[in-house]
């Protein structure tokens, strides 16, 4: 049987390995990203803001059939990892995505996942 998965020798390109290492970024931020959206509820949290452009705590927590302090935790991690941002009007706290790179992001994924 052959292995399709692994190369069948082991040659090192140097110069294309060196390149790729010196023009690496530091992917922390995007580690933090994705681990904020790897949760299934904050990610349809975050994909029903692409949706409407804010929601109400109380809205979300509808949407995802939980209380309304489950909502707000899940709402405040996307916000302290920089997916959404929040509002006070009077007496209600309206969420939105941040800003249009996690709307695209969140478009994208989508398109990725049901395109094939």
């Amino acid at each position: 049987m052959v292995n399709r998965d692994t190369c069948d020798v082991t040659i090192i390109h140097e110069e294309v390995v060196e390149e790729v290492r010196e023009t690496l970024p530091d992917v922390t931020g995007m580690v933090q990203i994705f681990k904020a959206l790897a949760d299934e509820t904050r990610l349809k949290i975050a994909y029903s803001l692409t949706m409407k452009e804010e929601l109400c705590v109380c809205d979300v927590a509808a949407i995802i059939g939980s209380s309304n302090a489950t909502a707000s935790h899940h709402l405040r991690y996307l916000r302290e990892n920089g997916l959404a941002k929040s509002e006070k009007k009077g007496k209600m706290v309206y969420y939105s995505l941040a800003d249009h790179h996690v709307h695209d992001l969140l478009n994208i994924s989508h398109d990725h996942a049901t395109e094939g």
